[in-house]
């Protein structure tokens, strides 16, 4: 059972104060044994020990862990719960399907549980019986998982089929389950728009990509078929009329330039912490929880950013590029 909203304020209060904030920016400009001096000495790892920077995966398994528990405890309600845990249970559960397809093992592919245990969706899996899940999730699965196992209609579905299909169904998932909230509802439906985006620019025509958006988004399919073409300028000012013209021209930019999305799938990532620090002084409700919980999702992933790039050798400005809004 969730605390009370003035406890839970308390316990975040005390929790921000050891946050790593805009220290992370700075850390870019350093090594990764610098680094990991620095983080650690922050409070980031809860005090888990490693004997250098390649160790840092430690660091961050014992923050997401102490996070996930704070969330389990604290979360004031279920659609909040369920936002920020559904994506785990599908992209395990497609994880899960995938390796057993491939007679291989999924560990390396799993992200940390969600509201189900990886056991529980293993057994789903070995029993072909998903009726214990909810059913978006055990529409996805049967339908992944059933695909391959009709001896006689068998079909071998790729990488991206399988993912377009647990995709679509994640929104389907969060779009009933967060309708009653109206900060989430519109921060889906947002998300939701900025992937179709991306999706229609990576596909090779209109009618390829109509099958792979996902619903809940406010685009219509007439409006995302504006991204087909050459004229890109006219292209981007078709949608200066909706919240996602400077993302369309970010789009753009990268294509223009021959560079991957990397900056427009940064901003999709960064959304939710993007959307609440435009309100940070207004926050209500279950606002305040989620900026927090986001916060720190977004400076977890940025420290594993940060050592990878530093471990790899890339320079400074390449690392900041990657970075998550905090």
């Amino acid at each position: 059972m969730s605390k009370d909203a003035v406890y839970t304020g308390g316990v975040i209060a005390v929790k921000e104060n050891v946050l790593l904030k805009d220290k992370i920016f700075k850390l870019c400009e350093t090594d990764a044994e610098e680094a990991l001096r620095v983080i650690t000495e922050s409070g980031f790892g809860k005090g888990a020990e490693v004997d250098s920077a390649y160790g840092f995966e430690t660091l961050i398994s014992a923050e997401e862990r102490d996070l996930d528990e704070f969330v389990r405890e604290y979360a004031p309600n279920t659609a909040v719960s369920a936002y920020i845990f559904a994506p785990r249970d599908f992209h395990n559960m497609k994880a899960l399907i995938k390796a057993r397809n491939l007679g291989e093992s999924a560990e390396s592919m799993l992200a940390p549980e969600g509201a189900y245990t990886v056991r529980l969706l293993s057994e789903c899996i070995e029993k072909a019986d998903f009726f214990p899940l909810d059913k978006e999730l055990a529409s996805a699965a049967e339908t992944v998982y059933g695909a391959g196992n009709d001896e006689e209609n068998a079909v071998v579905l790729s990488g991206s089929e399988t993912g377009v299909i647990f995709e679509k169904a994640l929104f389907r998932y969060l779009a009933h389950v967060c309708k009653r909230n109206g900060f989430l509802k519109k921060l889906i439906a947002k998300k939701a728009d900025m992937l179709n985006i991306l999706t229609a620019l990576r596909s090779y025509s209109p009618e390829f990509a109509a099958k792979n958006y996902v619903d809940g988004g406010k685009l219509s399919r007439k409006r995302l078929e504006k991204l087909f073409g050459d004229d890109r300028e006219r292209a981007a000012r078709s949608f200066a009329d909706t919240p996602y013209y400077d993302f369309v021209k970010v789009c753009f930019s990268a294509i223009e330039k021959g560079l991957p999305f990397t900056e427009a799938e940064r901003l999709y990532e960064s959304i939710e912490t993007i959307e609440l620090s435009k309100k940070k002084y207004e926050l209500k409700n279950s606002e305040p929880f989620l900026y927090y919980v986001f916060r720190r999702h977004a400076e977890i992933a940025n420290v594993r950013i940060l050592f990878v790039c530093l471990l790899s050798g890339m320079d400074e400005s390449g690392i900041k590029n990657r970075l998550r809004a905090i």
